[in-house]
């Protein structure tokens, strides 16, 4: 399960600067709130970890603002569990990642991520 939601303000995050929106994120470790420090970010600058839903909402339910909770697809396989758009590790799908380097999915492609 995923969900994001954009804040009404931007409190500063654990990471410094300012959050712009959250991702909750549900995984068998628990529930991660990943924050992102612009709304239009695909990837996330800082995450907390969660043991319950409860506590997360919690949190950040009074800080979200009047959209609420939008639910998002879970990610491709292999995919990173924070990003908006299909973006993984480069070589993470044959067992052989290479760390730092990214590629997204295009047209049915895999492709070399270019952040804009």
């Amino acid at each position: 399960m995923r969900q994001y939601a954009y804040l009404k303000e931007s409190p500063e995050g654990n990471g410094g600067g300012s959050i712009a929106k959250i991702m909750l994120c549900q995984t068998g470790e628990g529930f991660y709130l990943f924050c992102y420090h612009s709304p239009d970010a695909v990837c996330c600058d800082s995450d907390l970890l969660y043991d319950s839903l409860e506590d997360l909402y919690e949190d950040w339910n009074d800080r979200i603002d009047g959209r609420g909770w939008i639910p998002l697809e879970d990610p491709l396989p292999d995919c990173q569990q924070d990003a908006f758009i299909p973006l993984r590790v480069k070589g993470r799908d044959t067992g052989k990642p290479e760390w730092g380097q990214f590629e997204t999915l295009r047209d049915g492609e895999w492709v070399p991520y270019q952040p804009e």
